[in-house]
């Protein structure tokens, strides 16, 4: 168990790390060869100059101007500048409502600090208990002497940890409660002022039921003008193009080797480069290697037109999904929002994700099996968590002195030192689960694909309520489980079980060193290191020096990525987890939290003004899972207390906490149905006031030709780098609104609104039609 000898180390240690991580981050970032990795987001958006494009030659490299390396703290003011809704104009509303998250954990944790410190930690330190009795079966240290271990059992003081907790509580659920307000109201102010996009007028309809007499392009399209007759704008149908689009992945491979070599042929003319065809380019016959690659390519740019010839030929190749445009944002709106036939299970309509954000491979997935990939993944998931516990368990046994000596008791007499036992007890246990748990999200987000959700959002969201879990589970209950049984282990074997309860009361408040030495690797260094961005740096400057020919593919090689929601949210749960609940139990772990919410907000904050470019914008749709998250720890908080006051014979307060949790989830059910309708449904009133407002401002507006091809899989568009004028022609034929041609089914033969072929009367339809889907 870490002392406070030790937990001193390892703020030492994370404190150095964190300094060295921003230093080196502020030279770097200064030196003109550097500026596209740490301000990316400037130049996707043309608004930043490439300073090596100018000046002398020793300046396009390195920042000779000695005044700026005085002010390499700049960026912390710089990133707290910026007024949010500039924030929100320069970066999206999902950007700037993620930092909120940050500032709600300063909000909470700041004043139950102060409380804390002032009421819990005098009445905590002014008991002898630890000392004075001299527990032989439990294992303290100086630190437990601040929590309500040191509180004798039966004492009058546990009203005081009470009083406490429905402070905490009332506090929490207060400021939850104004930032559900302020949230709501910017997500219905941004979606009232923004701009005209696609998805305000598109719904994805799923499950089209199959009709022998109509292709699905126009079964969808005779649908929609029946029940939908004066708001139905237009369609495209989804295609099942997945093969396609891996051979398009491939070729832009090919293409990156291409210009490596033809990069290295301009640098030595005097010879041509050479590769091996076999495993790794280790073996095989050796043959020039840019002639190889340009057959190669030549090769796939055949097999690319032939599969898009097979898709637009191949009724198969159409799923039985599509997605609507409509006329106005409210006949979107209520279309989205209601139940479509008499069978609920057939024309399911939602909301379509904005083009840059559906994620394409997975509607190609019929809809009948995602309930199986659901359950399938249900299963999986479970047993992840469950069995995951062995190995975490395990790693964190090995990172502690007892551990290391069993393992290797030829290391004994080095780790005894008392330098080296400080670093081990205070540093490696929270650098060993960081690092065991670094493929985690990898593994969760292939878990959410392989469930079958259609847009990357949801994608994340989903990734993050399991990472969630997955760190409650594990890394919360598995370390206080595993590790109080671990150090208490000798108390067990050697005691009546009538105290073992009483035991893994105190040694349950023990398990917060382990969490503090936790927060200081991953809180405090591993967000210094965020902004440092080694591995974007080492990246961009390997691409730009072998693949980048012209600008685009500098642009590529800069690309920063998106914020990652999937993996980051999560990580601030848990700290929401550990404040709310090591608040009223060890409040010393509340000022390393805070420093963790304080550091976080202005190194993201600085991130995402000048280098993340989000993938999609959902108008902060994330917000009623990140305001259930924190209900969650707070209602885990209050069981927890409950329990362990149970262990200290504090019968007569103890019952007063039953009242808290229904009170919280009665404060959580008025919440939900106050203000997640926002996050869910689009009001028809405002939907209504922006159409009105557009045909006024713009009566003219032909939204057909906005729409028809908003949603062409990206793989059918054209490409600015495709050399075979053949390709083209058939990139033309996507993108170009397909005549859809009537059926020869009698009942639908003259549909009574316009049709999609004009907008003028319906036209007659003739007898016998000759059937060309729809792209």
């Amino acid at each position: 168990m870490a002392t406070l000898e030790d937990i001193g180390v390892a703020a030492a240690i994370n404190i150095l790390s964190a300094f060295i991580f921003l230093v080196a981050f502020a030279i770097l970032r200064l030196q003109p060869f550097n500026d596209r990795v740490y301000f990316p987001k400037w130049y996707l958006k043309n608004l930043r100059t490439d300073p090596t494009h100018s000046g002398a030659f020793v300046r396009k490299f390195v920042n000779l101007d000695f005044r700026s390396y005085i002010r390499f703290l700049n960026w912390m003011p710089d990133a707290l500048r910026m007024p949010e809704p500039a924030l929100i104009e320069h970066a999206g509303l999902d950007s700037a409502v993620y930092l909120r998250i940050y500032l709600i954990g300063l909000k909470i944790f700041v004043p139950i600090a102060l409380l804390a410190w002032a009421i819990l930690v005098p009445v905590n330190w002014t008991n002898r208990t630890l000392e004075i009795e001299k527990l032989s079966n439990v294992t303290s240290s100086d630190i437990d002497k601040l929590s309500i271990s040191n509180i004798p059992l039966g004492s009058q003081r546990f009203w005081s940890h009470l009083a406490m907790a429905y402070a905490f509580t009332f506090w929490t659920c207060y400021v939850l409660l104004k930032e559900y307000e302020t949230v709501a109201s910017m997500r219905l102010q941004f979606l009232a002022s923004e701009g005209r996009r696609p998805d305000q007028f598109t719904v994805l309809v799923r499950n089209v039921p199959p009709d022998p007499d109509e292709s699905t392009s126009e079964l969808v399209e005779h649908f929609f003008l029946v029940n939908h007759p004066d708001h139905y704008l237009t369609h495209q149908v989804v295609y099942d193009a997945n093969k396609l689009a891996k051979l398009v992945k491939k070729k832009k491979k090919l293409q990156n080797w291409l210009v490596y070599y033809q990069n290295k042929y301009a640098r030595q003319s005097s010879t041509r480069p050479f590769m091996k065809t076999g495993f790794l380019g280790l073996c095989g016959n050796k043959v020039d290697a840019i002639d190889h690659h340009e057959s190669e390519i030549k090769k796939l740019l055949k097999e690319i037109a032939a599969e898009r010839e097979r898709i637009a030929n191949n009724p198969k190749s159409i799923i039985p999904a599509a997605f609507v445009a409509f006329k106005t944002r409210w006949g979107a709106a209520v279309c989205a929002q209601t139940q479509q036939s008499r069978n609920p299970t057939l024309w399911l309509t939602e909301w379509a994700p904005e083009p840059r954000d559906v994620f394409w491979k997975n509607l190609a997935i019929p809809y009948v099996s995602l309930t199986v990939r659901r359950l399938i993944v249900a299963v999986a998931f479970f047993f992840l968590t469950f069995f995951f516990m062995i190995p975490i368990a395990f790693v964190q046994s090995l990172a502690t002195i007892e551990g290391i000596e069993k393992a290797a008791p030829f290391l004994k007499h080095v780790i005894e030192k008392k330098s080296i036992k400080s670093i081990i007890q205070g540093f490696l246990p929270g650098i060993a689960l960081k690092l065991f748990l670094i493929f985690l999200p990898t593994i969760l987000m292939i878990m959410s694909k392989f469930e079958g959700l259609t847009s990357l959002s949801s994608l994340e969201r989903r990734s993050a309520s399991r990472y969630y879990l997955f760190n409650f589970v594990n890394v919360f209950l598995g370390s206080i489980i595993a590790g109080s049984a671990l150090d208490q282990l000798g108390s067990f074997i050697h005691q009546s079980a009538n105290d073992i309860p009483k035991t893994i009361g105190m040694a349950i408040p023990m398990r917060a060193t382990f969490f503090i030495t936790y927060i200081m690797v991953d809180g405090w260094a591993g967000i210094a290191g965020e902004i440092l961005m080694l591995k974007p740096l080492i990246f961009y400057h390997l691409k730009n020096f072998f693949l980048v020919k012209t600008e685009k593919d500098r642009e590529e090689a800069m690309d920063p990525g998106s914020l990652g929601f999937n993996t980051g949210e999560p990580r601030i749960q848990f700290y929401f987890l550990l404040g709310l609940v090591y608040a009223t139990v060890t409040p010393v772990i509340l000022p390393f939290i805070i420093i963790f919410f304080g550091l976080a907000y202005v190194v993201f904050r600085h991130q995402i003004i000048n280098v993340y470019n989000q993938e999609y914008e959902s108008a902060a749709a994330f917000w009623p899972d990140v305001h259930g998250r924190i209900i969650t720890a707070l209602v885990i908080s209050q069981v927890l207390l409950m329990g362990l006051l149970s262990t200290k014979e504090a019968a007569s307060s103890t019952p007063f906490l039953v009242a808290l949790p229904v009170l919280t989830i009665w404060f959580h059910m008025f919440c939900k149905g106050r203000y997640e309708p926002a996050f869910i449904r689009y009001p028809l009133q405002e939907a209504m006031m922006k159409d009105t407002l557009e045909r006024a401002k713009e009566p003219n507006l032909n939204l057909k030709g906005y729409l028809q091809n908003a949603y062409i899989h990206p793989v059918f568009k054209a490409s600015e780098d495709d050399e075979d004028e053949d390709d083209d022609v058939t990139n033309e034929r996507w993108e170009n609104e397909s005549v859809i041609v009537p059926t020869k089914r009698q009942s639908r033969r003259n549909t009574p609104v316009p049709s999609k072929v004009s907008d003028a009367s319906p036209p007659s339809l003739p007898e016998a039609v000759q059937e060309h889907p729809q792209p």
